[in-house]
């Protein structure tokens, strides 16, 4: 069909990582969505999120919430169209039809290849079993999802007693992240390396013999020169049990990670006859080359084009985020037509992190490679400092820094202005005489600051010209240190200087100590703000308290569950202030079905409670049965529109596994059966859960009960665990945590009765509900207020207000409604009809049947049809 004069093109996106969403961004930015209509298709079943800060994430420093640049939402915010968890296979030129792997073809003016790359497994024996799968206990560090398996495994094996090992094949910058992430977890962690040393992409050998000393002397160990040639499995478990090395020396390993490596995802490229080398070829415009040209491209002289690291411009492949941004804005400057010339030349690498600890900045050659080349080299491996420079004709061409980097940014500016270096080369290392420590006032406004988003002095110093002054304001302004972070230090110093230039005075930005982003008031002013107003609702919490009443989509979740503790009867509910998962009752999973988990009260069930479970699992086709560590049974895979009738079948209670609120209350046997039970764990925590199922708190709450102080239900790293002592006393502890932070909780009292715990739960929860910060862990919220003073306001109360907090829980647990219920009037008629919802394609959960660990490869499951675009949905449900 012809298109009409006037009417918007089809710019479809394939690949939703980091090129693709930054290209996106720069789209936006230049009105690109009064050209076109854009879809974009992704792989993974999320928004984008920061691959950079996986190794945060591996590490417990940062939790999968804050690697996220754009979460679902934003795509429906901003008029795009996400298809997640959907491949794209092929692309037809001369239909101008992208092709998913369902085999649904999406028409398109423009297509851009954004497919990034994916991890090299060299070969090795036994690294894959017969269905081409991993072993299990294998697996890469390139995505979201093998993070999560990586920590995963490494909770299930670190243990301080007995710690397991990992074996890291390939010493490269990811693989010592990776490392560092794993020994954090307690596992005793060795690195194999091919290559003679360390990270040899970036360090030369004598920087890569001092890198390995301050590895090593962190605990990890190290094996260079060496190369993996077969992985040894356990026969009893199926998995991993060891590395074999090609001079036949052997590792024992519970598991291995691969990091030897990166390779370009080209095979789209490759089935659309596109030219492909190492990587996509494109122009100077990221146009792939060698194209046919069809009518209608809007003058772009063609009409499809690749960026990032599945692209090979001028011979080279980037695997660093700094190249990818500069494409991405020169792309955007061609597709909307801001700059129609707009070229890009390659880019000049560098590299500033922090490697397992160790403080390295690469900057261009990390050697001479000419004879004429100048190389100075200062060493001092005891301390763990390298510092060297590589000079040809004038110019520094290159920088390695180990250890101590406080020169990175004068050197950065060199290289990449070319500027005229002193005589005495050693003045670049060192400041000699009087000159002392390089300050950010040397750096010229050109300098890069942020090499992740091309920030540059003058763009910070422009910021804080225009009104910011505070160094979060900078940053949301101009996005320095948004990316991997490494600058951030750099950032706040310019900040603070050019502050001062200008005659002011640095100042805190308030919004980092508001609730939620959209209404200016901390948490005391506004729960006395909406006490004060009697306001019951998000949207009139919105309409008296926001600026101009505008309403914050990422505020309306804190803000329900704020509303639901103040007025447990009052609150008026409104469905389009609540996550997914609170919307439908169920746990949204990565392929757009959902989750349901029968509460079990305790960890006890029925005969009864099985058969219906079983009985329901087969009518619905459930895709999986897993015994959570909740212990409780998680039926995976249920399709949106068969919720209702799950649990009609079921007839039991929800088990709150979705939302922020009180999940589960672990036992153990206690004195029933247990030879060394000093108390009935098992009916005192059945009567926890009675009392606060479903019960709303900042973030999700976890409760242990065990019989004695042998731990089974693992209590004290709960966020509420109970201790049985013996003579009838229970120990109540607070603050514990065994997530991707680790805390042994604080013990609040010893009390003598099961009444006694109860009652101080409960004005535990209840004060943790009103003092919390949204999203705040009961590991932060302890600390932050200290055992001490939880202590005496609790059990001492020595602020007098342990009756209110005690009524105040009474009436929240009065108000519980089972949720589930609401198959019976659903509050719209739409909320679980699918027919007039739109249908996308999704593979559906692996079926894993029992005692087939790993079950099905993915990639050799049907596809059907489920409902992935929730926000679509819901629009759709409510009109």
């Amino acid at each position: 069909m012809k298109k009409q004069p006037g009417a918007k093109r089809h710019l479809v996106l394939v690949g939703n990582g980091m090129a693709g969403a930054r290209l996106l961004e720069e789209l936006l930015e230049r009105g690109a969505s009064d050209q076109f209509e854009i879809t974009v298709f992704g792989d993974e079943p999320y928004g984008n999120y920061n691959r950079i800060m996986l190794s945060h994430v591996l590490a417990g420093e940062d939790g999968e919430e804050s690697i996220y640049l754009n979460e679902i939402g934003w795509y429906a915010e901003n008029g795009i169209e996400l298809r997640s968890g959907v491949r794209v296979v092929d692309i037809d030129l001369p239909a101008k039809e992208v092709v998913g792997a369902d085999g649904g073809r999406t028409a398109y003016d423009v297509v851009v290849i954004a497919t990034g790359s994916s991890p090299h497994f060299p070969p090795m024996d036994g690294l894959r079993r017969e269905d081409g799968s991993l072993l299990p206990g294998v697996s890469g560090f390139r995505s979201l999802d093998e993070t999560r398996a990586m920590l995963e495994e490494a909770r299930r094996y670190g243990t301080a007693s007995t710690p397991a090992k990992a074996v890291v094949i390939g010493g490269g910058l990811l693989g010592l992240e990776a490392a560092k992430g794993l020994q954090n977890h307690g596992l005793d962690v060795s690195v194999i390396h091919s290559p003679a040393h360390l990270m040899n992409q970036q360090l030369d050998a004598e920087a890569g013999a001092v890198l390995r000393r301050s590895i090593e002397e962190a605990g990890i160990s190290v094996v260079t020169g060496a190369r993996t040639t077969g992985l040894t499995a356990c026969t009893e478990k199926g998995r991993v049990s060891g590395v074999t090395l090609k001079d036949g020396r052997t590792f024992p390993a519970d598991m291995v990670v691969v990091t030897a490596g990166i390779r370009p995802n080209t095979d789209v490229g490759v089935r659309a006859g596109l030219v492909v080398e190492r990587g996509i070829v494109v122009d100077d415009q990221m146009r792939c080359v060698d194209q046919p040209l069809g009518d209608g491209d809007g003058g772009l002289g063609g009409h499809v084009f690749a960026l990032g690291e599945c692209a090979q411009h001028r011979g080279e492949t980037y695997g660093l985020v700094a190249p990818l941004w500069e494409q991405a804005t020169v792309l955007a400057d061609v597709l909307t037509g801001a700059d129609p010339d707009a070229a890009y030349h390659g880019s000049k690498t560098s590299t500033k992190l922090k490697v397992a600890g160790v403080d390295v900045a690469s900057i261009g050659q990390s050697g001479p490679v000419h004879p004429e080349d100048e190389h100075v080299v200062f060493s001092d491996a005891r301390r763990g400092l390298y510092q060297s420079v590589v000079v040809r004709d004038g110019r520094l061409v290159g920088a390695t820094l180990l250890g101590d980097t406080r020169k990175t940014a004068a050197l950065q500016q060199a290289f990449d202005r070319g500027l005229p270096l002193p005589e005495q080369r050693v003045e670049l290392l060192f400041d000699l005489g009087a000159g002392g420590e390089t300050s950010v006032e040397d750096l010229a406004d050109d300098a890069q600051v942020c090499n992740c988003n091309g920030v540059t002095k003058g763009d910070i110093c422009g910021a804080v010209a225009g009104g910011c002054s505070s160094v979060k304001g900078v940053m949301d302004a101009t996005r320095a240190g948004k990316g991997c972070g490494s600058c951030k230090e750099v950032v706040g110093k310019l900040v603070e200087h050019a502050v001062a230039a200008g005659g002011g005075a640095l100042t805190e930005d308030p919004s980092v100590h508001w609730y939620v982003p959209g209404v200016p008031l901390r948490k005391d002013e506004l729960v006395a703000a909406i006490r004060e107003q009697h306001l019951t609702s998000v949207s009139a919490v919105f309409a008296a308290l926001a600026p101009g009443g505008a309403e914050d989509a990422k505020s309306k979740m804190g803000l329900t569950s704020l509303l639901r503790t103040l007025w447990p009867t009052e609150f008026v509910d409104e469905r389009d202030a609540r996550f997914i998962n609170d919307r439908v009752h169920a746990n949204i999973q990565r392929d757009g079905t959902f989750s349901v988990v029968p509460q079990m009260k305790g960890g006890v069930t029925t005969p009864d409670q099985l058969r219906r479970i079983a009985d329901v699992a087969d009518k619905y086709g459930v895709g999986m049965l897993k015994v959570t560590g909740g212990q409780r049974i998680d039926m995976l895979g249920v399709k949106k529109e068969d919720l209702p009738g799950v649990w009609a079948d079921l007839d039991m209670p929800s088990g709150y596994a979705y939302g922020k609120s009180m999940r589960t209350v672990k036992t153990c046997v206690g004195t029933d059966y247990c030879r060394f039970g000093l108390g009935d764990s098992t009916a005192l925590g059945i009567a926890l859960e009675e009392r606060f199922q479903g019960i709303e708190t900042p973030a999700k709450l976890k409760l242990g009960v065990v019989g004695c102080p042998r731990n089974c239900a693992e209590a004290y790293v709960k966020d509420v665990g109970v201790v049985a002592i013996g003579n009838g006393k229970w120990e109540v502890y607070v603050g514990g945590a065994a997530g991707a932070s680790v805390r042994k909780a604080d013990l609040l009292a010893t009390v003598d009765s099961p009444e006694a715990v109860i009652q101080l739960t409960g004005r535990f929860i209840q004060f943790y509900r009103t003092w919390g910060n949204w999203l705040e862990r009961t590991y932060d919220f302890v600390p932050r207020l200290s055992i001490e003073r939880v202590r005496l306001v609790l059990v001492e109360d020595s602020d007098g207000m342990c009756a209110q907090l005690d009524e105040e829980i009474d009436a929240a647990c009065a108000a519980y409604r089972d949720p589930w219920k609401e198959r019976e009037a659903p509050d719209a008629p739409g909320r679980f009809s699918a027919p007039a919802l739109p249908l996308l394609p999704l593979p559906v959960v692996p079926r894993r049947p029992m005692g087939a660990p790993g079950g099905t490869p993915r990639d050799q499951l049907p596809v059907e049809i489920v409902m992935p675009n929730e926000e679509a949905l819901m629009a759709g449900a409510q009109q």
